[in-house]
C-alpha cells in the first residue's frame, strides 16, 4: 500500500481503528454552561475543553443541594432557599464515566458560597 495513494475515505477509517477519530459527534458545547449530575454530587460551570474521557470546566461550583431541581434550573441554584454551594478556585475535570445527565443551565453561574 502507498500512503500517498489513500483516499480520504480510507485514511478516515484507518484514524477510527487506531483510537484517532476527529468526526466531532459529542452533544456538548464549548463555552456554554451547564449544570452536571454525576453518581455522587452536581457541578455547575461553563464548558472549556472535552476529551474522550472527561469534561472541563470553568467558574464551576460543586452543589451538595441543589433545592427543588425544575427552580434551581430555570432561576438559578443561588435563588433556592435550601442549595448548598461550594465553589472551586480554578477550572475543574469531571470524569465523563461518572456523569449521569447533564443539562445546558441559562441563570448566571453561582459567584458566591451558599
Amino acid at each position: 500500500m502507498n500512503i500517498n495513494e489513500l483516499t480520504l475515505g480510507e485514511i478516515k477509517e484507518i484514524s477510527k481503528l487506531v483510537g484517532c477519530d476527529t468526526t466531532d459527534n459529542s452533544a456538548w458545547d464549548i463555552g456554554k454552561q451547564y449544570f452536571i449530575r454525576t453518581v455522587t454530587f452536581s457541578y455547575v460551570g461553563k464548558l472549556i475543553k472535552v476529551t474522550k474521557n472527561e469534561l472541563v470546566l470553568d467558574k464551576v461550583s460543586w452543589i451538595a443541594d441543589s433545592g427543588r431541581f425544575q427552580p434551581a434550573l430555570s432561576e438559578g441554584v443561588e435563588k433556592q432557599s435550601s442549595a448548598e454551594i461550594e465553589l472551586f478556585p480554578k477550572p475543574v475535570i469531571i470524569g465523563r464515566g461518572a456523569i449521569i445527565d447533564a443539562v445546558e443551565y441559562v441563570p448566571a453561574l453561582p459567584e458566591k458560597q451558599k
